[in-house]
C-alpha cells in the first residue's frame, strides 16, 4: 500500500488554543484586544496590501517587542504554554492512529516552547514538528525603550478597531478609519520601532505561517520522498492558505477543519466538528483510496457511505456515539456553497474556540 502522509496544523485541528493570543492576555495589560487588533493588521498587510516580505502569521513577530517589554522570557513562556494546552476532543488518539499508519507532520505558526510541550503531551515526535523558533532572552533592551513601548501599547490600544467587509481586496476599498489606522501602525512597526534594538526581533524571527508553510510543507516531501498529490493537510485560518493552495493545486487533499474563510477558500472539503474522529476517517480513506476516495465518501457523507467505504469500524462507531442528533459536517466546498459553507464553519468555530479566538485570522 502506498505510503502516502498527513500535514497539519496545530492550533485549531489538534488544540483550542491561539498560544501567542494567550500569551499577550497573559503577560500585556489589556492585552487580549491588543493582539486583536495586531492579528487584524496581520490579515491586511498579507491579505489585501500584500506587502513586500510580509506573510500571514507575521503577527508572532509583531507582538514579540511588547512581551519582553512586559517581562516575558523563555522560560515564563515555557511553563506558561505547558500549563495551558487544550487539546480538540479525540486529537491525540488520532494523532497517534494517523502516525501508527503513514508519515505525519505538524506545521504551525505557533512558537516552538508551546509545541515543544504539546508534543510531550501527546507523545508526538518533535523532529516532525515545523514551528516558529524563539529564544526572546537574547534581546536586551533599556529601561527608556520598555518605557516607549509600552507608551506604544496604549496607543494601539486606543486606535479604532480594524473592522471591514471580508470581501474587501485591495487598500483603497478600505474604510478611511481603517485605512488611517493601518497608516499609524506601519508608522509604529516599520519606522519606530524598527529603529530600536527591540527591532531586531522584526528582523530575525521568522514565524511560520503562510509561504513558510508551504515551505515547511516541501520540507516534509523531501523527508518523506513522496510528491504533492500523496498529501493530506488539514488547516483553518489564513496562515495555512499557501499550503492548502498549493496541495490542491498540486493533486493532493486540501481540508478545512472548522476554518475560516481563509481556510475555505483554498480548500477541497470541509469539516465542521468538535471531535477530531472526522480527521482520522478522513486519513484512513485517503490512505486507502486517494483522494478520489475521499471526495466520494465527502459528498455521500452517511453512515452508509462510511461503511460503504470500508471505514475502520472502531472509528465509524466513535464518530457515531459522538453526536446523538446525527454526523458532523463534512461537505465537498463547491463555488455554489462556499458562502453558506464559511459561515456555517465561522459560527462553529467561535463555539469551540471562544469568540475571540474564534474571530481571528
Amino acid at each position: 500500500m502506498k505510503k502516502r502522509q498527513f500535514n497539519t496544523d496545530c492550533e485549531g485541528p489538534i488544540s483550542l488554543n491561539d498560544n501567542a493570543y494567550e500569551l499577550a492576555r497573559h503577560f500585556i495589560p489589556d492585552g487580549d484586544r491588543f493582539f486583536a487588533q495586531i492579528s487584524k493588521y496581520d490579515d491586511i498587510l498579507a491579505d489585501i496590501v500584500r506587502r513586500t516580505g510580509y506573510k500571514a502569521g507575521d503577527t508572532l513577530k509583531l507582538i514579540l517587542p511588547f512581551l519582553k517589554a512586559y517581562g516575558a522570557t523563555n522560560e515564563k513562556i515555557r511553563e506558561y504554554s505547558a500549563g495551558n494546552i487544550i487539546l480538540v476532543s479525540g486529537a491525540e488518539s488520532s494523532l497517534k492512529y494517523i502516525s501508527d499508519r503513514m508519515p505525519a507532520f505538524i506545521i504551525s505558526t505557533s512558537y516552538e516552547p508551546y509545541l515543544n510541550a504539546l508534543c510531550d503531551l501527546v507523545g508526538f515526535d518533535r523532529e516532525h514538528v515545523y514551528c516558529t523558533k524563539l529564544d526572546l532572552n537574547r534581546y536586551v533592551i533599556g529601561t527608556d525603550e520598555v518605557k516607549r513601548l509600552k507608551k506604544v501599547r496604549e496607543e494601539i490600544n486606543s486606535l479604532p478597531k480594524l473592522e471591514f467587509n471580508t470581501d474587501v481586496r485591495t487598500f483603497h476599498e478600505l474604510p478611511d478609519q481603517v485605512k488611517d489606522t493601518v497608516k499609524r501602525l506601519d508608522a509604529f512597526f516599520w519606522e519606530e520601532i524598527r529603529s530600536m534594538r527591540s527591532g531586531e526581533m522584526l528582523e530575525d524571527i521568522n514565524p511560520i505561517g503562510g509561504i513558510e508553510k508551504a515551505n515547511a510543507l516541501l520540507h516534509s516531501l523531501r523527508v518523506t520522498g513522496n510528491h504533492i498529490q500523496d498529501v493530506l493537510y488539514v488547516g483553518d485560518s489564513i496562515t495555512d492558505s499557501d499550503a492548502l493552495n498549493m496541495v490542491k493545486r498540486g493533486g493532493g487533499l486540501a481540508v478545512s477543519f472548522n476554518g475560516n474563510g481563509y481556510a475555505i477558500r483554498e480548500s477541497d472539503i470541509a469539516c465542521i466538528s468538535g471531535h477530531t474522529v472526522v480527521v482520522s476517517i478522513i486519513a484512513h480513506t485517503f490512505l486507502r483510496e486517494g483522494k478520489t476516495g475521499v471526495m466520494d465518501l465527502a459528498k455521500e457523507w452517511s453512515p452508509g457511505a462510511l461503511k460503504g467505504h470500508g471505514v475502520d469500524k472502531i472509528l465509524v462507531d466513535q464518530l457515531l456515539n459522538i453526536r446523538a442528533e446525527g454526523l458532523p459536517a463534512v461537505e465537498v466546498i463547491r463555488d455554489n456553497n462556499t458562502d453558506r459553507i464559511t459561515a456555517e464553519s465561522e459560527a462553529f468555530r467561535k463555539t469551540v474556540r471562544g469568540r475571540r479566538i474564534g474571530s481571528l485570522g
